[in-house]
Formats: structure tokens, C-alpha cells, sequence
């Protein structure tokens, strides 16, 4: 069985966006009980991530790194349309990726205890961005479909 919603966010220009909340409650009304979100974004100069959601310093660091991979204005790029950010905010969404992955069970997202899933701005300016947020799930059980697992 499968199910999906689409959310929408507004960014407030480059940075990260915890979404982790929206996602949790897409999940919790869905009531899946043993399953898998996937949480994917539209958009080619943003993308999503799985973080550490306690410390913020991290997720600066990580943006640190990001103007090291891919510079904004650098005169070797020639798609840059939409301004200095438009090429290097693509290339940031492929090194980041578009789509993150989370177990489920009991109606909850199996994150770890410092995991949070973010959305993350790429472009200098604010951008509305869609998120569409699919749970697959178990079907419901009709034998004992079990087995053992051996370590």
C-alpha cells in the first residue's frame, strides 16, 4: 500500500530548513505501522538532507563546504541565468541529492537521536519549494509472514 502528500515550504534563501516535524505528522496521520517514507524535492537548486538537528554549527559548516564545492559566480560556468547562485546551486542539489529515505514504525519516523531532515536552499534569495512525501507500507498481516534473523 502506498500514500502521498505534498508539502509546501517557503525558504527564506540559503540555508537549511528542518522539515522533520512535517514529515513526522504526514507519517503519524497516514497511521503506517511498519513501512518506508521517501521525501522528495521538485526543484534542481535545492535539495534534502539528513543531519545533525541539535547543533546548528554543523549544518553552517556543512554550508561552508558546499561554497568550496561549488562557488557562486565562477567564470567557467556557463549557465547562469538566473543570476551569480544559479549554476552553483545545481550543483550543489546533485552533490546533495533530491530524495532522502527513513524507515517507519508505529506511526513514527525511525530517525536517530541528533537526525533531522532538512531542506536545503541553495539559492541566495527565497524560494517556494514542494516536497512530496510517499509511505510505503506493510499490508496488513494475513499469516505469519516472519522470519528468523540470525547475527
Amino acid at each position: 500500500m502506498a500514500s502521498q502528500q505534498t508539502l509546501q515550504f517557503r525558504t527564506q534563501g540559503r540555508s537549511t530548513l528542518d522539515i522533520t516535524g512535517e514529515v513526522g505528522r504526514v507519517v503519524r496521520m497516514a497511521g503506517v505501522g511498519v513501512g518506508l517514507v521517501n521525501v522528495f524535492v521538485q526543484h534542481t537548486s535545492c535539495s534534502l538532507t539528513i543531519t545533525e538537528n541539535a547543533d546548528p554549527s554543523v549544518r553552517h559548516d556543512l554550508e561552508t563546504l558546499a561554497r568550496r564545492w561549488a562557488p557562486d559566480g565562477d567564470t567557467a560556468y556557463r549557465h547562469d541565468d538566473e543570476g551569480d547562485d544559479d549554476m552553483a546551486a545545481h550543483a550543489r542539489s546533485v552533490l546533495t541529492g533530491c530524495s532522502v529515505t527513513v524507515p517507519v514504525s508505529g506511526g513514527e519516523l525511525l530517525l536517530g537521536t541528533w537526525q533531522g531532515i532538512f531542506l536545503w536552499e541553495h539559492r541566495t534569495t527565497p524560494h517556494a519549494r514542494r516536497v512530496v512525501v510517499t509511505l510505503i507500507r506493510k499490508k496488513k498481516k494475513t499469516h505469519n509472514n516472519s522470519f528468523p534473523c540470525v547475527f
